[in-house]
């Protein structure tokens, strides 16, 4: 069971991260206007960032602060400093990842007239899986020439934020969530995110549901927002249309955006730490207030959150701002970071003059996501693809010597390199690395009707081939078993296959 959770008048325990470079002084007007506005929470500061990466803790967060994180399971977080070089682990992917915090919800709401944009009705919500794709960060140097990075996609992964997604657009009052991917070339990885969507999609008859290619959806993203209402994606491809939403909006510097997970959520603004202007008192903590009102609907203190909210509203209607959404003709007041907090708390109780108060949308209950059920499928192994390093550039001398290789059990299928198929009958204009896939399949009669899959094999053969090519002196840098599920084939092939 996950936000929003109801209504209490019981103090909450937090933790609370002051972050890097601005983090300790957006955090310090954020933390005044929760007080003022009376929030019940009870604030349990930790540290983690950039003195701790400093102290030779290569994750950035020691191990007292997990143990507040798991106590308290709410985490208000300025933004923290991760060290340049190798070695140093991102703390936002670590605390997402170890926590658990599968979806990242950014709302994304246009400010205008007084924070300027080309969309003054954009109100879009991005939500974006948070823990898996090619944020794993599983990479290799396999050749002298490539390196290689994991995508990683996985079926629960998908139907937890999807669930969540359609979920949170029926309990916010939102009327359509879009798809966007990229699976008419990734047709294994994003083809299972939008094969979830679909399937999910028909459990929410309620909501309107669409499909769009990642890179037109960005596209219309940018040009036509009001279009859109809930985004789901993948994490990479989150990460970059939240930025665009959130700049498109008014300013990446006013956003903040909530990381849930099951046990655990974690709320922070999403601009960095700003070290430059550190110690200068011109930060906005809009970003950072802005999750923290997303913090208190979560704890249930609805009616705080929307106090603030509208307190907020009015300060920017009154023409109370910071330096960076300054301009002469909006601007009454040019304030630094803590004028901007006294602002905002002379105007509790206040309301916006001509922008929409701030409430809450309606709410059907909290959000539930369905624990997920494993399908049960047979499994065969049908081939393998080797990885060879090799620094020739004639495929058709490794492929007749590996053909020669495969033995009376196998059969070469096909040789590609950077994924395009060289052999047999290969083009002599493909550029070519040190870096071949050669996929190896039973030498029984291919099926070749449906191209569904191919005969099973033994693993042990597999192997003994393998054995039988390095005896032969080739360079195996990887292997990857080629499986079919329910006779329907588990990879991909190759482009020109």
């Amino acid at each position: 069971m996950i936000h929003p959770a109801s209504s209490t008048d019981v103090r909450t325990r937090i933790a609370v991260a002051p972050g890097d470079g601005i983090g300790p002084e957006i955090m310090a007007a954020t933390l005044r206007i929760l007080e003022a506005a009376g929030a019940p929470v009870d604030p349990t500061p930790i540290e983690i960032g950039a003195k701790v990466y400093a102290r030779g803790e290569t994750s950035g967060i020691p191990q007292n602060a997990w143990d507040t994180l798991r106590e308290t399971k709410v985490l208000l977080k300025a933004p923290i400093t991760t060290p340049q070089g190798g070695g140093y682990k991102s703390l936002n992917v670590t605390l997402r990842k170890t926590l658990g915090l599968f979806a990242n919800v950014r709302p994304n709401k246009a400010l205008s007239p007084y924070v300027h944009t080309l969309h003054p009705e954009l109100d879009v919500v991005i939500i974006r899986e948070n823990e898996e794709d090619l944020y794993a960060g599983i990479e290799h140097q396999q050749t002298e020439d490539v390196v290689q990075c994991l995508k990683l996609i996985t079926r629960p992964g998908c139907e937890r934020i999807v669930h969540y997604a359609f979920a949170y657009a029926r309990a916010y009052g939102r009327k359509k969530v879009t798809c966007m991917v990229k699976d008419n070339i990734m047709k294994h990885t994003d083809g299972l995110f939008h094969e979830v969507f679909k399937e999910v999609a028909k459990q929410y008859p309620d909501i309107e549901s669409e499909s769009l290619i990642i890179d037109i959806g960005s596209a219309l993203l940018a040009e036509q927002p009001e279009r859109f209402d809930v985004v789901v994606t993948t994490n990479l491809y989150g990460d970059i249309i939240s930025d665009i939403a959130a700049q498109i909006a008014g300013s990446v510097g006013m956003a903040g955006s909530s990381n849930i997970g099951t046990e655990v959520a974690m709320f922070e603004a999403i601009h960095g730490s700003a070290p430059d202007i550190a110690g200068k008192d011109i930060a906005n903590p809009s970003g950072l207030l802005n999750a923290a009102m997303m913090m208190l609907v979560h704890l249930g203190a609805s009616e705080v959150a929307e106090k603030i909210g509208n307190a907020w509203l009015r300060t920017l209607e009154d023409g109370i701002h910071t330096g960076d959404i300054y301009h002469p003709d909006r601007t009454q007041e040019k304030v630094g970071t803590q004028a901007f907090a006294d602002a905002v708390i002379a105007r509790l109780g206040q309301k916006p003059q001509t922008m929409t108060p701030w409430s809450l949308p309606h709410q059907a209950g909290p959000i539930v996501i369905p624990e997920y059920q494993r399908p049960k499928r047979k499994k065969q192994l049908v081939g393998c693809d080797v990885f060879i390093d090799w620094a020739g550039k004639d495929p058709q001398e490794i492929g007749d010597r590996l053909t020669e290789l495969a033995g009376p059990q196998f059969k070469l299928k096909m040789i590609t390199n950077r994924g395009v198929k060289v052999y047999p009958s290969g083009y002599p204009e493909t550029f070519c690395t040190d870096h071949w896939r050669c996929r190896f399949v039973s030498n029984e009669a291919i099926i070749e009707a449906d191209r569904k899959t191919y005969p099973p094999v033994d693993f042990s053969a597999l192997l003994t081939l393998q054995q039988r090519l390095h005896g032969a002196g080739e360079d195996i840098i990887k292997t990857e078993n080629l499986y079919a599920f329910d006779g329907e084939r588990g990879f991909s092939l190759g482009q020109g296959e």
